[in-house]
């Protein structure tokens, strides 16, 4: 099963920045899960973090794959990414930009990582199998 680091845990980040390109064509299926884990913030911030998609690893699609929601807190945020509508799609990175208002220091700090693993087949399965019950 594929995994991969799009942000290595603990990066912090005081403006926006790309993680590394990662190859997912390796891949047996098209569909991950990705984990966004805030560990560490100062109030009165945000961090906004998408991930975009190339089919070499240098040009990228100028628009996400898809996208986190806004986080103000630390914690684990899961992501569906589905890569399957996105065919020529081999390489994935995380963008991430943080912002600051209100009182004391402009600069923003967010300590974070991003992590991405494979949804096995059978998972996949059995969430379509139970999605046609509920339809």
């Amino acid at each position: 099963m594929f995994e991969a680091i799009l942000v290595p845990a603990n990066t912090v980040a005081n403006s926006k920045g790309d993680g590394p390109a990662i190859d997912v064509s390796s891949a047996a299926h098209r569909v991950f899960l990705a984990m966004l884990a805030i560990t560490e913030i100062i109030e009165q911030e945000s961090l906004d973090v998408s991930i975009y998609g190339s089919a070499d690893g240098n040009a990228w699609d100028p628009k996400p794959i898809n996208s986190f929601p806004q986080k103000f807190y630390c914690g684990e945020t899961p992501m569906l990414l589905d890569l399957t509508a996105h065919p020529n799609v081999r390489f994935v990175r995380a963008h991430w930009e943080p912002a600051r208002w209100g009182r004391g220091a402009e600069t923003p700090r967010f300590e974070f990582g991003v992590t991405l693993k494979e949804i096995p087949d059978d998972v996949l399965r059995e969430a379509a199998a139970e999605a046609k019950t509920f339809a």
